[in-house]
């Protein structure tokens, strides 16, 4: 299944992953480009309940993929939906760090209504490093260079994930935050690695 960017705001859809959706058909997956109601066509918290309601349809093994804003909602379902594995590409993973750094503007409270003091109900609802440990397998794929999402979500992530005990690795990649979605990139099969060698375990 997979879950697109565009830090939850309407104007990005699901064509964005459509190119890895493509690649993936291509190699004999089953894909589920998945979309879901964004900041400024639904209120909070629509856009969780229907990316949990998607998810909830899939028959397992069923790894989840997300992008960006997606990478937040791969992990996050996975903390509600039995999933086999989440892949996250330069995700937000931290959901209050990440609104109280300003990552993507005001994109975070824009999703959660406010500030993590202001909704701190929320934010322990939406914040997948808030509902550790998922119990399920987490790869955080990012790019150092990337400036669109810190790489320091990811590894703040991956750290307070293992001292849960869950297995979540960071795999660092070379390219930016848009190449992690670009299957003619030479790091694809990095990538491509995480999803295959989760599906294996299944």
């Amino acid at each position: 299944m997979l879950l697109h960017g565009g830090f939850w705001r309407a104007r990005v859809g699901l064509d964005h992953i459509a190119p890895v959706a493509a690649d993936l058909a291509a190699r004999g997956h089953t894909v589920w480009n998945v979309e879901y109601r964004r900041v400024g066509q639904a209120p909070w918290p629509a856009t969780l309940e229907d990316v949990a309601a998607a998810v909830a349809l899939v028959e397992p093994p069923c790894v989840v993929v997300g992008h960006s804003a997606g990478g937040h909602l791969a992990a996050w379902v996975a903390s509600r939906v039995p999933v086999t594995g989440v892949v996250s590409l330069a995700g937000v993973l931290t959901l209050a760090d990440a609104a109280r750094d300003g990552v993507g503007g005001t994109a975070v409270p824009d999703l959660v209504g406010g500030m993590p003091e202001e909704h701190p109900e929320r934010y322990a609802e939406a914040d997948p490093a808030a509902r550790l440990p998922l119990g399920v397998p987490v790869r955080a794929v990012h790019a150092p260079a990337d400036d669109r999402v810190p790489i320091a979500i990811s590894r703040r992530y991956v750290e307070l994930a293992r001292a849960t005990g869950d297995d979540a690795v960071l795999v660092e990649v070379e390219g930016d935050h848009f190449t992690l979605v670009d299957p003619t990139h030479p790091t694809w099969p990095t990538t491509l690695a995480q999803l295959t060698g989760l599906l294996e375990r299944a």
